[in-house]
């Protein structure tokens, strides 16, 4: 399991981990967005072949970090499926199973339109619109910020370009903070990426294999 970096928000301890996910340590929470499960099958139905390996890749990330942070609970901040039902929902079902005393939590984003019973079925907790804990705000898509919070999102699948010294550049994905906000990676690497143009006093942290690297 690849090591973590530490960044602060409103003195609470968040880990930034390369498996495109963060641990919120006082919490003892495991925050992460845009799993799209189901979004390799959906391709496959519409003739286009893209491995079931890409979406048992992602289950095995979970779990991992599941077992190296052992969180109390998870938040997923929407999109956690892509679409309607398919066999990786029966997958992800069973995976549910092994893990059905964790508590899991889901802020519903714009791909998670199954009807409300397969989540209950599958001990899912959702939340409409957003989720608030002490003074932080988990919603799919960044709202307006409140005074003196602080919120996490996803739904952008955020990313940055380094450019080399020659005219070569490489687009990675990244974790982005401002000063009241944090919009995390797509946690499927089956995503695009959306370039941020961060201003100065913001945070960028890029994911590079197996490794997080502040780049400003």
């Amino acid at each position: 399991m690849s090591h973590p970096v530490l960044h602060k928000v409103l003195n609470q301890h968040f880990w930034l981990h390369p498996h495109r996910a963060l641990y919120w340590e006082e919490q003892k929470s495991l925050v992460l967005s845009d799993l799209h499960f189901g979004k390799t099958g959906h391709f496959r139905k519409a003739g286009i072949a893209v491995p079931q390996s890409v979406y048992k890749e992602d289950l095995q990330r979970l779990v991992g970090l599941i077992q190296h942070f052992k969180p109390m609970q998870v938040i997923a901040v929407g999109d956690l499926f892509h679409s309607h039902a398919n066999l990786e929902l029966e997958l992800f079902k069973r995976w549910r199973l092994d893990f059905e005393h964790l508590p899991f939590h889901l802020v519903l984003g714009n791909h998670d339109i199954l009807h409300e019973k397969i989540y209950h079925d599958m001990q899912l907790t959702l939340w409409q619109d957003q989720l608030h804990i002490g003074p932080f705000s988990f919603v799919h898509e960044e709202p307006a910020t409140h005074p003196g919070g602080f919120t996490f999102s996803g739904h952008l699948h955020p990313g940055i370009r380094l450019q080399g010294l020659g005219k070569q550049s490489l687009r990675l994905p990244c974790f982005y903070f401002t000063q009241t906000t944090c919009i995390l990676p797509a946690f499927s690497k089956f995503t695009g990426l959306a370039i941020v143009q961060p201003d100065a006093c913001d945070k960028v942290f890029a994911i590079a294999e197996n490794s997080v690297l502040p780049i400003q």
